[in-house]
């Protein structure tokens, strides 16, 4: 399958300035309230067979990479999503997400969508209307999510839907809002979290395949996986700076090896794109020990456990901001701010102090003061040992590229050249 690029629609103007703090902890306490014992190890299980059919579907070749062992000492999986032969997607940063332009439909409307790793169902309405056409089938059914900080109900359709020229989707479920809360400037999800996320939304269905599933089960992606690139920006408007690869990686897009590990077996954490970890501040000073977390681009922030949050505020000297509820220094204590180390099977990713803080020319999209430094680190609302202490959410996945793997139940990390950039 070739590799190829599509431009997302971009806003006419950024995310309109919200509570992120706000926000990131209701959301945070969504994903503690847990699910179910379900997520992408139980869902690897179930299609075993079939993805063993088709695991070696395309290309060969691929490497883990360092990616060693997980936290308990356990070998990753040999197997790797292809790192040629992809089909790869523009995406756009909005500030404090990222979006994605959507076709729905034959002729194709184009919607703009939030990429969520943190839920599974893909839903428009929020903003532009859905206009059914030929491909459009109505089930009645209703749909209603939550996400914390927003939720939605509507009515389920099948539809074709269009990710890019070569990702087109026969007769993919997607919700139609009659009603949506919280989300403004967008016109609804596109859900790539585990699929029994998606359970108990529909009314008279277990689960909805995601728009991942479809395409590893319709043959057109070699294995079930998105490999995601963000990248850090400072500019006031929006920027196509970041891409979505559906079936394999991007090598263009890291340095050196992707590192895997396999999704934690800690619930509520397991339900989601789970992983175990522990958070150094500095070398010797370690905030967080090993413990389960997920990966989320649907948070904005770096979410850690309330403990481990003391912990850094006190190391850092913050204080808290009023305004926006988020740590503040001043410009001698970012000065002598020392990197965070994230410990991840046997891979260690830094965080550096720029890493650490909101880039400083966008203060206006939190509300804050432009001469302010803001922090990224903030407080989950609960302490560890919650069985999910902490998110690693935009503002660390910005720095790194991801790999997000069904088909072997795992979650990859490598360094890019923006690891280390000095941008805000």
């Amino acid at each position: 399958m070739p590799h190829f690029v599509i431009k997302a629609l971009p806003f006419s103007t950024r995310l309109a300035t919200r509570n992120v703090l706000a926000a990131d902890q209701a959301r945070a306490a969504k994903f503690l309230a847990g699910v179910h014992p379900h997520g992408p190890t139980a869902f690897r299980e179930k299609k075993a067979h079939h993805h063993h059919h088709h695991r070696h579907h395309g290309h060969e070749g691929a490497t883990t990479g360092g990616g060693g062992a997980a936290s308990g000492g356990a070998p990753t999986s040999p197997e790797a999503p292809p790192a040629a032969g992809d089909s790869s997607v523009d995406v756009t940063d909005a500030a404090v997400t990222y979006t994605m332009s959507v076709g729905v439909g034959s002729p194709a409307t184009q919607y703009t969508l939030l990429i969520d790793t943190g839920s599974s169902n893909t839903w428009i309405g929020a903003g532009k209307a859905y206009n059914p056409t030929s491909t459009s089938t109505d089930t009645r059914n209703s749909v209603n999510v939550s996400y914390g900080s927003g939720s939605f109900t509507g009515t389920e359709y099948i539809d074709q839907v269009t990710l890019g020229p070569d990702l087109v989707i026969q007769k993919q479920s997607i919700g139609v809002a009659s009603q949506a809360n919280g989300f403004n400037d967008v016109d609804g999800i596109l859900g790539i979290g585990p699929v029994d996320l998606t359970s108990g939304t529909v009314k008279s269905t277990s689960t909805v395949p995601t728009v991942t599933d479809n395409l590893f089960q319709q043959g057109t992606i070699p294995t079930e996986s998105i490999g995601i690139s963000y990248v850090p920006t400072t500019s006031a408007t929006e920027a196509a700076n970041g891409e979505l690869t559906f079936g394999g990686t991007d090598d263009s897009k890291f340095e050196g090896d992707i590192s895997y590990v396999p999704i934690t077996t800690t619930s509520p954490a397991s339900n989601y794109w789970g992983i175990d970890q522990s958070i150094s501040y500095g070398t010797d000073n370690t905030i967080l020990n090993l413990t389960a977390g997920i990966v989320d681009t649907g948070t904005t922030l770096l979410m850690i456990a309330t403990d481990a949050f003391q912990a850094y505020q006190q190391a850092t000297g913050a204080t808290a901001d009023r305004t926006t509820g988020l740590l503040t220094v001043t410009e001698s204590q970012f000065e002598n701010m020392q990197s965070l180390f994230f410990q991840i099977g046997d891979q260690t990713l830094e965080l550096t102090p720029n890493a650490q803080i909101w880039p400083r020319s966008l203060n206006s999209t939190l509300g804050g003061q432009a001469n302010k430094i803001y922090l990224i680190v903030a407080d989950m609302g609960s302490n560890s040992g919650s069985g999910l202490d902490f998110i690693d959410g935009f503002g660390f996945l910005q720095r790194f590229y991801s790999v997000f793997d069904t088909t072997n139940a795992q979650v990859g990390f490598a360094t890019t050249e923006f690891t280390m950039a000095e941008t805000n």
